[in-house]
């Protein structure tokens, strides 16, 4: 089978897959795909007009929720123009949608991880709290977080960009995947495919082991001195909990599924690399919204403001 690489003069695409054995109802299961990325925008967009227009919620923990909501904003941009019935991508266009794809993925667990810290330091060290997370100091974060993200998905997207790609250009999913590429590769792909595989181990595994050591030092501190104050933060560590386990449940299904059950059926990849999409962006803005309450305070009155301006 003849080669092709990306340093060719005539530009390649490659075709993006539907859902296996659903073809002929492609555009009602798009509709449905359309809702809930609807779902996701709107709830992410409100969440952070409520942050944006309460002065109240003007604080680090807050702040860290709109650094969320953004990310799973930008996330579902990424891929939502692949369901408007586009079927080829050409490989700059893929090329970009895998970078952004990983990158606001991979912010979205330091975004957590961060959120984690601040819990902590909430309910631990209170009195050192407004010391400790000051405005220069959650900027400094937030621009460490994308930078330590870009850096870490650039040196794949670089391997994978000088290897020969064979002319059958199907991927496997209905967006563009580092692993659905990697399979269409001709030449030897090992060290690219074990570094992707080591990288998404190394965010899974390290990333949710400092959440829970943080999480272990925090419910240690409140059995010893349990405040009114403390349990209050603590409910409200709730909404975190939830959208860890929402990301990381998606995240792990998705990687086991494309490197433990190579055999399984179209469907199951296809249906698992959805769900990792959708599930942290349509969920986040959900359980933030009933589980916070001064998120569902701020998006009462938000609504209620809005009504008297119709009026």
């Amino acid at each position: 089978m003849s080669e092709v690489t990306n340093t060719t003069q005539n530009p390649f695409y490659f075709t993006l897959t539907g859902i296996p054995g659903f073809e002929a109802f492609h555009i009602w299961i798009s509709i449905s795909f359309c809702c809930l990325y609807t779902i996701s925008i709107m709830g992410n967009t409100t969440i952070l007009t409520v942050i944006h227009t309460e002065l109240s919620l003007h604080q680090p923990t807050y702040l860290f929720l709109s650094m969320l909501a953004l990310t799973d904003l930008s996330l579902t941009l990424t891929i939502l123009l692949l369901w408007f019935d586009i079927y080829q991508i050409s490989f700059e266009a893929c090329f970009a949608q895998v970078f952004f794809l990983y990158g606001f993925s991979f912010m979205e667990f330091s975004v957590l991880l961060a959120m984690s810290f601040d819990h902590y330091v909430a309910i631990c060290h209170p009195l050192c709290y407004d010391t400790i997370f000051t405005s220069q100091v959650i900027g400094r974060m937030g621009l460490a977080i994308i930078c330590c993200c870009v850096l870490a998905v650039l040196p794949c997207l670089f391997l994978l960009k000088h290897l020969p790609f064979c002319h059958s250009h199907l991927l496997s999913h209905t967006y563009c995947l580092h692993q659905g590429m990697i399979c269409l590769v001709c030449g030897d792909s090992q060290f690219n495919s074990w570094y992707g595989f080591a990288l998404v181990l190394l965010i899974i595994v390290m990333d949710p082991l400092l959440i829970v050591l943080f999480y272990t030092f925090t419910l240690k501190s409140i059995l010893v001195t349990a405040t009114t104050e403390q349990l209050r933060a603590l409910n409200n560590c709730l909404s975190h909990i939830l959208a860890v386990l929402a990301l990381y449940i998606s995240m792990a299904g998705l990687s086991m599924t494309h490197h433990f059950a190579k055999l399984a059926s179209p469907l199951v990849h296809v249906i698992m690399a959805n769900i990792y999409l959708l599930a942290p962006p349509v969920m986040n803005p959900i359980i933030y919204s009933v589980k916070t309450k001064q998120i569902y305070q701020g998006i009462i009155c938000l609504l209620s403001q809005r009504n008297v301006h119709l009026r």
